[in-house]
């Protein structure tokens, strides 16, 4: 069977985030609106919800596929993901983008390449991240 619906999946998990950044959903929205402009993705539509609370999610969906954010102010944590399909816009640039508005004291990631058979698990050049490492 040939596959020719490759895609790119960038799971982030950010660790050590100040609690305002990401209690914030005006702020997120806004970020995560370039982020995926950064990256060169078509918005498609934008949604957001504050939880009470503390929290917050946004949706960017994209022609490409989708940008997210969810986040725990709490416990200065925010879960990121971004799915891109083709070859044309890279997921890791939006995700990048994220990580320096943040500015965790860890991040760990992972990539999935998608829709070329079985789904393949890459490890990114950025895939631990702490504070020093991560660019202003």
């Amino acid at each position: 069977m040939e596959f020719s619906t490759f895609g790119r999946h960038v799971a982030m998990d950010a660790w050590g985030v100040d609690f305002d950044l990401i209690n914030d959903v005006a702020f997120l929205e806004h970020h995560m609106k370039e982020a995926a402009k950064a990256c060169g993705a078509t918005i498609l539509s934008v949604q957001s919800q504050q939880f009470e609370p503390q929290g917050a999610t946004v949706l960017v969906m994209l022609s490409e596929s989708h940008l997210t954010i969810h986040t725990y102010p709490e416990k200065g944590f925010a879960a990121l993901d971004c799915y891109t399909c083709g070859h044309t816009v890279d997921p890791m640039i939006a995700i990048e983008y994220m990580i320096n508005v943040l500015k965790p004291t860890q991040a760990f990631s992972k990539v999935l390449r998608r829709g070329v058979g079985p789904i393949e698990v890459v490890q990114p050049d950025v895939a631990t991240l702490t504070r020093e490492e991560v660019t202003v």
